[in-house]
């Protein structure tokens, strides 16, 4: 049964050791919507935590799914070396891994480290909990075929036979290009893009967001479409909304923080 899902963002410098008083000052709204989601997550008492990155281990034509038996993985390209370890729940990535074959939507398992796009929502949501965890990948294929792979994640999950209490979270920045001092550059019409695709998440228009001219997303240079696009397969039929919780950009990056409900 999935217990709670959300999507969430994953700047670095909202963790101690990297970033500073200053900027956690700038993400304050992010960060009280971390700190509402870890509240929630914890009132649903998941023994198991999906997270869908989308820095992990990136297949063109294939979903990879993590099959190492411990999860480990730093932040160590930020700063900060502290090792940080989950135990995988593997019989669930081992049935996803089936799931997709018998299915013929193309996945396959492969042991890799925790990316920082898994252990930054990590480290915000299991401060007083350590469920057990599933990393996976999103590819280049097309967004269907991701809703299409969240719905047969949903089948394994609905099961129950290999965890009881599920929570999901898609993690994702919108643009990159809000700002003319954004890390990739510039780009005009992001703000656009930031404020359609919330539009259409919120107003769960599925039709629209599917359908969003591929390189009108390439040039907002965005790292969320299709992990969302995940969860909400996985979220399928069961008329849940998505609550924004929050939205910022004080980097020239776009942070949206919300549940689906």
């Amino acid at each position: 049964m999935i217990v709670f899902s959300a999507i969430m963002p994953h700047p670095p410098m909202s963790i101690p050791g990297i970033g500073t008083e200053d900027d956690f000052l700038s993400l304050s709204k992010t960060l009280n919507s971390f700190e509402s989601l870890r509240v929630q997550l914890e009132a649903s008492d998941p023994d198991t935590i999906i997270i869908i990155s989308p820095h992990a281990q990136l297949e063109e034509f294939a979903f990879v799914i993590n099959s190492a038996i411990d999860l480990n993985g730093s932040l160590s390209a930020f700063g900060k070396d502290e090792v940080y370890t989950f135990k995988n729940n593997i019989r669930m990535a081992d049935k996803l891994d089936y799931a997709c074959l018998m299915n013929e939507v193309p996945a396959h398992l492969h042991e890799n480290v925790l990316d920082h796009g898994a252990l930054i929502p990590l480290y915000h949501l299991t401060k007083n909990i350590k469920p057990k965890v599933v990393h996976l990948a999103f590819s280049m294929m097309s967004y269907e075929q991701h809703y299409r792979y969240g719905q047969i994640i949903q089948g394994v999950v609905g099961s129950g036979k290999y965890g009881r209490r599920i929570a999901v979270i898609a993690s994702g920045d919108l643009s990159h290009k809000l700002t003319k001092d954004s890390p990739a550059g510039y780009f005009p019409g992001a703000e656009k893009f930031d404020h359609d695709f919330i539009r259409h998440l919120g107003a769960g228009d599925l039709a629209s967001l599917v359908g969003l001219e591929e390189k009108f997303v390439q040039d907002s240079a965005e790292c969320g479409v299709r992990s969302i696009m995940i969860l909400l397969g996985i979220l399928h039929g069961k008329n849940q909304s998505f609550k924004m919780l929050s939205y910022e950009a004080p980097f020239g990056i776009g942070y949206l923080t919300g549940y689906f409900e």
